[in-house]
């Protein structure tokens, strides 16, 4: 099998050790830079919205037994 390598003129292939969060504004909170890397990233929501789903139907299932419970238990 042929050995794939990287095209001409695209630089090293290991990781170039700049400082997290370099390309951000340097006087954003911890907070404020979580929230854009891991919550917001264009990557990452997807999965963030499959969470939201399964969140908010675990949470309407309780408050929908919590309030029609009652006519699910025979009299």
């Amino acid at each position: 099998m042929a050995r794939r390598s990287a095209p001409p003129h695209s630089g090293p292939a290991y990781y170039s050790g700049a400082p997290r969060g370099a390309l951000s504004d340097p006087n954003e909170s911890a907070i404020g830079a979580f929230l854009r890397t891991e919550v917001f990233a264009p990557d990452k929501l997807p999965g963030n919205l499959s969470v939201l789903t399964g969140v908010a139907v675990f949470f309407g299932g309780i408050a929908a037994l919590r309030t029609w419970g009652d006519i699910l238990i025979p009299a």
